[in-house]
């Protein structure tokens, strides 16, 4: 019988990791209806108030992040489409391979590989990102950005806890196990 804790080939993976996979699946769906919502029912640049610091506002981001590049000439789509195919085949190659004691870091690259994708359907089918959600605050506002934005951060953020805080207990629980 093979031994759970062997090294796995490229290639391989480990079953359980399939419900990783589905959370990528969940994010890159809720993404493209609630951009689909957005691009139906409002219209372009105009806000629609939701709350006092909130507004859905149409808006079509060329760029990357807060429209970095935005207008750079076009080269910019191949880039970000290019580099957004490539993180996400490691990330699922990382994902499908992660040991099933590990909980944050795999909610993590679903989440990142999620906003990825859903962000990459727009580039490639559209050209452009769909961005709706405008968070202000008196005169300053923070750029618009949607669903896979919000998952490539929260993504982030759980990817930097686990970096930082949880992968240094989880080599001290490996090295007093191997004692």
């Amino acid at each position: 019988m093979p031994n759970p804790q062997e090294k796995k080939g490229l290639f391989q993976f480990y079953p359980h990791n399939l419900v990783w996979v589905g959370l990528s699946i969940v994010a890159i769906i809720l993404d493209q209806w609630t951009k689909w919502i957005a691009s139906t029912h409002l219209n372009y640049a105009d806000p629609v108030p939701v709350l006092p610091f909130l507004n859905w506002t149409l808006l079509h981001n060329y760029g990357a992040a807060f429209s970095f590049l935005s207008d750079a000439g076009g080269w910019q789509r191949y880039f970000f489409t290019s580099l957004a195919g490539l993180v996400s085949v490691i990330f699922v190659f990382w994902l499908m391979r992660m040991p099933k004691n590990v909980k944050i870091l795999p909610i993590a690259i679903a989440l990142i590989l999620g906003g990825a994708i859903g962000n990459l359907i727009d580039r490639v089918s559209l050209g452009y990102v769909v961005d709706f959600i405008h968070v202000y605050y008196n005169n300053s506002h923070f750029p618009a950005f949607n669903i896979a934005d919000s998952a490539i951060t929260l993504g982030t953020i759980l990817l930097l806890i686990d970096t930082f805080f949880l992968e240094k207990h989880r080599i001290q629980r490996a090295e007093a196990k191997n004692d």
